[in-house]
């Protein structure tokens, strides 16, 4: 090779990197949204009743990257889906330090007021709503101020919680739990949860299926046969994606619960890719979007 080849050949490596940087830091997080579908015949679901769910996880507001206006933007585009039931599944505070201005959770919470369904909207909590709550910290239980003010907004918050519903005069319940790393303690990277799901699916007073709403999909493993179906976040895909696989995942069990319809065991679990970002604001090969999930009998 020549050195005019050679340097051609750097240059275009630099150009090549640079423009790699810049998807993976400004246009897959900031600007793409997509939509993923899931059609699921969950067991222990009700013959007849077919249900649209349109999940919402981990917006990570804050600007840039997730602005108060994209996000109504994202909830128009959720109503547009026609889903019997709008899921929001935690994280609405900014999990990264690569922020020039924070979304007050209020804001976040009083735009999703939007969201209209013939079901309703229901929410949980992420682990980064109890983090960024000092006073939640402080005290080791909440309500957070992510609960409070979704409540505000007319939104139920399902921590530890369940609601009987109904389509077409077919029952089902909605559960939710809170965070299994809710607490952060004095050792570093121990958490306590405050999660209860015996005490939360003792809630259940009749035979009617259940969709549980969890933000980390890691209590899916004693996830009882009871759930027709769990419902999570919280790992965004893992943010960097290649050909199925992510080389770092929030969760204890790596890849296995890292993104997309996981069947354990004739246990059924959707894991959201989500819409924010969390420590550092990339996304490669898993961009943002809204999980649609049919269920039917």
């Amino acid at each position: 090779m020549t050195r005019r080849g050679l340097l051609k050949w750097l240059g275009g490596l630099a150009l090549a990197g640079a423009s790699a940087g810049t998807y993976a830091l400004a246009i897959e997080p900031g600007f793409l949204l997509r939509t993923q579908y899931y059609a699921v015949n969950p067991p222990k679901w009700a013959p007849g009743l077919k249900l649209r769910l349109v999940l919402i996880a981990d917006p990570h507001l804050g600007e840039p990257y997730m602005s108060l206006a994209r996000w109504n933007r994202i909830l128009d585009l959720a109503n547009s889906l026609e889903g019997d039931l709008h899921l929001l599944l935690g994280d609405y505070a900014a999990g990264h330090r690569f922020v020039i201005s924070r979304v007050d959770v209020a804001d976040t919470a009083r735009a999703a007021r939007k969201l209209k369904s013939p079901l309703g909207t229901y929410a949980i909590i992420g682990n980064h709503d109890w983090w960024e709550d000092l006073t939640a910290q402080n005290l080791g239980r909440g309500p957070t101020l992510a609960q409070r003010v979704l409540e505000d907004a007319g939104i139920p918050v399902l921590e530890n919680k369940v609601a009987r519903l109904e389509k077409n005069n077919l029952p089902f319940w909605l559960s939710g739990t809170a965070s299994i790393v809710a607490i952060k303690t004095k050792v570093r990277g121990r958490f306590e949860g405050r999660d209860d799901l015996p005490g939360t699916l003792a809630q259940v007073t009749d035979n009617a299926p259940i969709i549980h709403m969890a933000h980390e999909p890691d209590l899916f493993t004693v996830m009882p046969d009871r759930v027709s179906i769990t419902l999570s976040g919280h790992t965004h895909g893992g943010q960097v994606r290649f050909m199925g696989w992510s080389p770092i995942v929030p969760s204890q069990f790596g890849n296995r619960f890292a993104y997309g319809h996981i069947i354990e065991e004739g246990r059924h679990l959707i894991v959201s890719g989500g819409l924010g970002c969390s420590i550092a604001p990339i996304r490669i090969g898993v961009p943002p979007e809204i999980t649609i999930v049919d269920l039917m009998g």
